[in-house]
């Protein structure tokens, strides 16, 4: 940085000093009351609180004009020597501590800097003292804000993880936004709200002196921050989600010829809340018919979620009455279901309700927690037949009692509640989950992790390769 450049001429009628007193419980003390000073401020002006604030702390004055100049820009160096006095306020009660690194010579932006720097550590890069001059964004003052606040809690620390992170709030502010994390802290802290009801921060704009004076005001008076007034309703609850709608909906053909035809009627009709579907074939054998009703089956049980693992066939005159159901359920089979996503759906919103799960989280981590609820909630049922509800995800979700396709059923259910893709895979009389996340696929074997003491995270995001070849040398 370059010391050689004429002294910097800051519009100080902003910054009259008045002794001020620290306050009890660290708040400074409001030294003088405002009485309509401002010309342009009344009490329906914006940021009337936050200016008239400002004056009775002591912290600026108005214009030649006798206005504060709600709309004026602020430059970088007015927007260091904000920070500084509100550093010297709150730290020792003096909003000029920063006079003492005062030199004739140089800038009076700079004295407020070298104080910050001392006190803070706070980083401001630059290329000359020319820059105090230039109009600063609502970025830089975020940063030079947030690197040199008092330690203020994060009164909006989940509201705002949540908001910016599902992508509904600040969505002006991404990783590639110059001080981005700087940004999130001033929402996170009560001293932003944004700048509609998007909660934009509007990062590359030049800052204007009222919106200066709401955000130090905020940081200097807990009554004063704010809290963004953001409709989250339904991030984190499932509730009214069915099993039909965790189906990607598929195209019913009449006669399909092939797997993928034959998915896709599968999929329209567990799309459509049926279990049964209607398919016709002019001249089938009794074994091609065999063979038509294994291949569905093993389609309907990669859907394990849907809890469906047994099929029934009607024939006559070239038409299939092909229907689903569960083993050992009998007529009940449809009440199991709904209790099954009912419970499912209440695990979800108690994981979200409790910040288990949270929606900076990426589907990995989401994965992995759920893996670990199935592994600790649930046992191994070793005297299940074949005709027992432990191979549902029904008899894991209530009755904490399964067998590989009970645990993989519910865990399906839970993935897909976050609208992760996912399905079952079979090797010999073991399944297990095949899921992408983020993009990459892996196997997950809840049954393997459960070991009946702390959880197994080795069968967790196996790659494929891994985890054929584990099954395989378990199955030989």
């Amino acid at each position: 940085m370059k010391k050689s450049l004429p002294a910097l001429l800051l519009a100080l009628c902003l910054l009259v000093p008045v002794p001020v007193r620290a306050a009890q419980e660290g708040v400074p003390a409001r030294q003088r009351t405002y009485a309509g000073e401002f010309s342009d401020l009344t009490a329906d002006s914006p940021f009337y609180n936050n200016v008239a604030a400002l004056y009775e702390y002591g912290l600026a004055g108005g214009k030649d004009d006798g206005t504060f100049g709600l709309g004026d820009a602020v430059t970088l160096g007015q927007a260091v020597i904000f920070a500084g006095r509100i550093r010297g306020l709150c730290s020792s009660g003096d909003p000029e501590a920063a006079l003492a690194y005062r030199h004739e010579t140089t800038p009076a932006a700079l004295a407020y800097l070298r104080y910050l720097q001392a006190e803070t550590g706070l980083e401001l890069e630059m290329e000359s003292y020319t820059e105090f001059y230039r109009p600063a964004t609502r970025a830089q003052v975020a940063h030079v804000l947030v690197n040199t606040l008092p330690d203020l809690p994060d009164v909006n620390g989940e509201l705002v993880t949540q908001g910016y992170a599902s992508r509904r709030y600040i969505t002006d502010v991404t990783e590639y936004t110059p001080y981005y994390q700087d940004i999130l802290a001033l929402y996170r802290k009560g001293v932003a709200a944004g700048s509609d009801a998007s909660g934009s921060f509007l990062p590359n704009e030049p800052i204007t002196r009222g919106a200066v004076a709401a955000m130090l005001t905020r940081m200097v008076d807990p009554a004063l921050r704010v809290r963004p007034q953001w409709d989250l309703t339904g991030l984190s609850s499932a509730e009214g989600a069915t099993l039909a709608d965790l189906v990607e909906p598929g195209r019913y053909i009449l006669s399909p010829s092939n797997h993928e035809e034959l998915d896709s009627s599968i999929r329209y009709m567990l799309a459509s809340g049926e279990n049964r579907i209607l398919l016709y074939y002019d001249n089938l054998s009794n074994q091609e018919v065999q063979r038509l009703i294994g291949e569905m089956l093993d389609i309907v049980k990669s859907y394990c979620e849907q809890g469906y693992n047994e099929v029934h066939c009607v024939r006559g005159a070239g038409l299939l009455t092909i229907s689903f159901t569960a083993v050992g359920a009998g007529d009940q089979v449809e009440a199991l279901r709904t209790a099954a996503m009912e419970a499912a759906v209440k695990v979800h919103d108690q994981l979200w309700a409790q910040g288990t799960l949270r929606p900076d989280m990426s589907e990995l981590e989401k994965a992995r927690v759920y893996y670990q609820w199935v592994c600790e909630n649930c046992a191994y049922d070793y005297e299940a037949g074949d005709d027992s509800l432990s191979h549902t995800p029904y008899s894991l979700l209530v009755n904490r009692l399964a067998v590989c396709d009970g645990y993989t059923g519910a865990y399906n259910l839970f993935l897909k509640l976050e609208g992760i893709d996912c399905s079952a895979f079979f090797m010999g009389n073991h399944i297990w989950t095949v899921a992408t996340l983020d993009g990459v696929e892996y196997h997950i074997d809840t049954t393997w992790g459960d070991t009946g003491g702390e959880t197994d995270f080795r069968f967790f995001a196996m790659p494929p390769q891994q985890s054929q070849a584990l099954h395989a040398q378990r199955a030989a």
